[in-house]
């Protein structure tokens, strides 16, 4: 349709995602994990449980093979989807990290803004951050994720279309914190539950495009015991100082290395509420973090977005859901799972 915006439309051969992202905050009230109170919503995150038996199943499927030659998903078709409303306001507030930082005061400042490079900073995000590997239309595939501060300690967000997609969710779903070039180095947790906002689930609307999962105990511990967590912003507003994180692995990546991407964020006019901002990230980042206030020394910060979509006539931009009220209500659902 002429004068219309369009982007690509998922392949089902081959596999299509979201890689956008965006981010807010300001100063904000601070919600501690266990007693911030979500603004009450129009329903509740929808959760899917995964049995005990599939659990194991998925973590002995992902071998460094299997992990290298997962597909990236692609870019999503962003005006096939609805976007039916903006994400619901409520109160500004925050969740403090729980990241370790020792060991990073040597690190040195990155680039601001950066279109898309490797992260060589450091920091507790190369351990908090990683990538999603899942089983979807039968398929070897894979997003970004990120471990955040929860009070089950096992709480990891990501984008919606990375846990559930085309009436489906996704199988086999795993989180390997702090991956690169095959190798698990904190593990391979497996999800025992995974989540997303009621409007994503419903209609798959890109505001909405946010996702979250309950990873089990590996090896008697916890998740944010071992790798640390982020902390979280909400309802914190636009035209932010922002830096996104990723595991691209669509060319000219491959999904082997940790990229990141920094800039001042702006709200979609075309065909969402989202936060749009220059970034070259391609397949594969989809769920990775943004943060605001983010500390390039220690490599902690608030998340305030996930990557979730490009248009075809914009490759160097991304975007992603606002995190409002319907993205609290889904992290407190998850963090008392």
């Amino acid at each position: 349709m002429r004068g219309t915006p369009r982007t690509r439309r998922i392949p089902r051969p081959a596999l299509g995602v979201l890689i956008g992202v965006t981010a807010l905050f300001t100063a904000g009230t601070l919600a501690t994990p266990a007693g911030a109170a979500p603004e009450p919503g129009p329903s509740p995150a929808r959760v899917h449980s995964v049995p005990a038996s599939a659990q194991q199943q998925a973590r002995d499927f992902w071998t460094p093979e299997r992990m290298r030659s997962a597909v990236p998903l692609d870019l999503l078709d962003a005006d096939a989807r609805s976007a039916d409303a903006a994400p619901r306001a409520g109160r500004p507030a925050t969740v403090a990290p729980t990241a370790p930082t020792a060991g990073t005061a040597d690190v040195g400042p990155a680039a601001f803004p950066n279109g898309g490079g490797a992260w060589t900073g450091g920091g507790a995000v190369v351990n908090t951050a990683g990538r999603v590997f899942f089983t979807y239309q039968g398929r070897t595939a894979s997003c970004s994720g990120n471990a955040v501060t929860s009070a089950n300690k096992s709480t990891v967000i990501t984008a919606g279309h990375c846990v559930k997609l085309e009436d489906a969710w996704h199988t086999d779903w795993v989180f390997v914190p702090g991956y690169h070039d095959g190798q698990a180095p904190h593990g391979r947790w497996t999800a025992t539950k995974t989540l997303s906002t009621p409007q994503w689930t419903a209609s798959e609307d890109i505001n909405y495009d946010v996702g979250a999962a309950v990873v089990a105990p590996l090896d008697g511990q916890r998740l944010t015991d071992v790798v640390g967590g982020q902390g979280l912003a909400f309802n914190t507003g636009y035209n932010l100082r922002m830096y996104a994180f990723g595991f691209p692995a669509a060319a000219p990546y491959d999904g082997q290395k940790f990229i990141y991407c920094s800039g001042t964020t702006n709200r979609d006019f075309l065909l969402s509420n989202d936060h749009g901002m220059g970034c070259d990230m391609t397949g594969g980042s989809s769920g990775g973090p943004w943060f605001t206030q983010f500390d390039e020394a220690t490599g902690t910060g608030l998340q305030s977005s996930v990557n979730s979509f490009k248009y075809n006539f914009l490759p160097n931009r991304m975007y992603g859901p606002y995190f409002g009220a319907d993205a609290q209500n889904l992290y407190q659902a998850a963090q008392s799972s």
